[in-house]
């Protein structure tokens, strides 16, 4: 595919069908927590689209993040990063090595100078250069580098985002965070450990979309995917006000599904869309398979008290509420839950199935 062809000009020679095409843009707009009504004028801005370079740097990290963004599912990597953006430079899935890899950098950067997207995962050592290099080039270095002619950064994952793993105590490699060191370009933070795949991609499709960066919080993370609590959004949430939680992993609260908040979930102080978009293709999430949130998201979780030690005692109210909470009332409650959403998921998918039809009829 050629970077001066327009994403349109490119399915179109794939042989992918209109409706194909408009599915994509549902499933971009779905996840931009976008309406139905704005997959038109989605299509439209893609079919003129042009392909944007993408230079991925990976200082201290764990791969994660790129084990993650290779199974997103919506849209796929493969429709992602092949077809829609150019990922000039990545020292995972980059077939080049040595001098030739950092050539197509450099080019890369030369050729797009002010225009392309800069993606950082990882934490950047400032105690010692050498405690991370690529190429004998410091991380400071490089990323200082690349960012000057960047047209935005995204960090991606805990490390980049906030200092990670890295930066927990006592931090001996000086691990920080790609905001510390730059000032001076729009950062859009997607933190993590991992990222949700599609929240990565989301990010990319957004920006591929519009041309701008989503709305961010107070954090810098896209508002979204992080404009509410896990807890806010967790299937088990009704079982907390009615005070309903499990002790051990074993016991029957742990067998019934009841709130994990005594066994040091830390969903109530954790801003992310687990619990909504959760992972491989929509199947689970850590609480949902019965473990509790680890609070990665957030700034310096590894240092924020032990995983299984709850953040604070549940009040006596809370407690009260409990007196009407038999646990058939409780399972019966969740149960009408699960099915409203059921019901909700069928009703979207039948209103962006009815607006692609409309689509293709008007076209």
């Amino acid at each position: 595919m050629s970077k001066d062809e327009t994403l349109g000009e490119a399915l179109r020679r794939q042989g992918i069908s209109r409706r194909g095409f408009l599915k994509f843009c549902a499933a971009t707009a779905s996840m931009m927590a976008l309406p139905p009504g704005m997959v038109p004028v989605i299509a439209a801005a893609l079919e003129k689209a042009m392909r944007p370079s993408v230079i991925w740097l990976s200082f201290q990290e764990c791969t994660g993040c790129t084990e993650s963004l290779t199974r997103s599912h919506s849209p796929t990597v493969e429709g992602l990063i092949f077809d829609v953006i150019s990922l000039d430079y990545h020292h995972t899935l980059q077939a080049a090595s040595g001098s030739a890899a950092e050539a197509a950098r450099e080019t890369a950067m030369k050729e797009n100078y002010g225009k392309y997207i800069l993606i950082v995962d990882g934490s950047i050592p400032t105690a010692n250069p050498g405690y991370s290099t690529i190429a004998g080039i410091s991380n400071v270095d490089m990323l200082m580098e690349v960012a000057k002619g960047a047209a935005a950064v995204v960090s991606v994952g805990s490390c980049a985002a906030f200092g990670g793993i890295p930066h927990a105590s006592p931090n001996p490699t000086g691990a920080v965070s790609v905001s510390d060191l730059i000032k001076d370009k729009p950062i859009v933070n997607v933190p993590g450990c991992p990222p949700i795949p599609v929240v990565i991609t989301g990010v990319l499709a957004q920006f591929l979309t519009f041309g701008t960066i989503p709305e961010l919080d107070a954090l810098g993370r896209p508002m979204a995917y992080y404009g509410q609590s896990i807890h806010d959004r967790c299937y088990r949430r009704p079982f907390y006000d009615k005070g309903l939680f499990a002790n051990t992993f074993d016991d029957e609260g742990a067998k019934k599904g009841w709130c994990l908040y005594k066994l040091g979930c830390k969903g109530p102080t954790t801003y992310n869309a687990c619990a909504t978009t959760k992972w491989n293709d929509g199947t689970s999430f850590p609480i949902e398979a019965g473990h509790p949130c680890l609070g990665c998201s957030e700034p310096d979780f590894w240092d924020g008290g032990g995983f299984y030690k709850a953040i604070s005692t549940p009040t006596a109210d809370i407690m009260k509420t409990a007196t009407y909470a038999i646990g058939a009332g409780a399972v019966a409650g969740v149960a009408l839950g699960v099915a409203n959403r059921v019901k909700h998921k069928k009703a979207v998918g039948e209103h962006v199935k009815t607006t692609i039809d409309d689509l293709e009829k008007g076209n």
